[in-house]
């Protein structure tokens, strides 16, 4: 029976779904997190009367057709790149971007990375890089002897060097941006590769039009909602139950005609 067939695809779908909201509940407390949501389409369908001709010669055309749809299937896991809330931490290397951008960090094999965590540190030659010890892009290096060090919103990195009056300006925070951001290829440890879907980066300072500023002291939440992700939690479960109750129907009524049979 298609039913079987049809309700599977549906379970699996919902399933699916479940894995999608499991993973954004994971990582409510994830700087920078982006939630996804599971998107789906119907599958093909198979004709069982065709509309548009005439049911027999000299008839009129047949106003409507009757096609049975087969189920459904996953066509994307889309990233809903919006903000998430800013958490101030008061440490002067928390970075946080309000509003679109993000910063360029470069991964060990020389590739340039994206993210929207701003939780950098300095390394031992005085660097700021990522927790994993990735620099940040362009290169800022901290001179010996500095003290604090101040972020403006524009990005400009100033330095407090013990024994001298006036900072020091050593750097600049550049960000990027994307035509298709949903279309970036998330790699984990809030990475990200840009892939043909995404366009090619575009850099520019913070401040400027279509980029976001710089915070200092702040870090970006993750924006997944824990209301609506349980909202859709109970949704896709019922949905789950639904699909499987049809599979129960569909081989009670096959027990009812192979009993018939015997």
């Amino acid at each position: 029976m298609r039913a079987l067939s049809i309700a599977a695809t549906g379970m699996s779908a919902q399933q699916l779904n479940v894995e999608v909201i499991a993973n954004n509940i994971a990582n409510i407390n994830t700087t920078g997190y982006k939630r996804t949501r599971a998107e789906f389409t119907d599958l093909l369908y198979q004709v069982e009367r065709v509309q548009g001709i005439p049911a027999q010669t000299g008839d009129n055309l047949v106003p409507e057709g009757a096609q049975l749809g087969l189920g459904t299937r996953l066509s994307a896991i889309r990233l809903l790149n919006i903000q998430g809330p800013l958490a101030e931490t008061g440490n002067q290397l928390d970075l946080a971007i309000n509003g679109p951008g993000w910063f360029q960090v470069a991964s060990p094999n020389g590739e340039t990375l994206y993210t929207r965590a701003g939780a950098f540190n300095i390394s031992a030659a005085g660097q700021v890089v990522t927790g994993d010890g990735y620099p940040l892009e362009p290169a800022l290096t901290v001179p010996t002897g500095t003290t604090g060090v101040e972020i403006n919103q524009t990005g400009e990195v100033f330095a407090r060097i013990e024994g001298q009056a006036n900072m020091v300006s050593v750097g600049q925070v550049t960000l990027a941006n994307f035509t298709n951001p949903a279309g970036l290829n998330a790699l984990g440890g809030n990475l990200f590769q840009p892939t043909d879907a995404s366009g090619p980066a575009v850099t520019g300072l913070p401040g400027d039009p279509s980029f976001g500023k710089v915070q200092q002291g702040y870090l970006e939440n993750s924006n997944v909602d824990p209301v609506k992700e349980i909202t859709e939690l109970i949704s896709a479960q019922r949905a789950y139950e639904m699909n499987s109750k049809v599979i129960q129907a569909a081989d009670d009524m096959a027990g009812v005609v192979s009993k018939g049979i015997r």
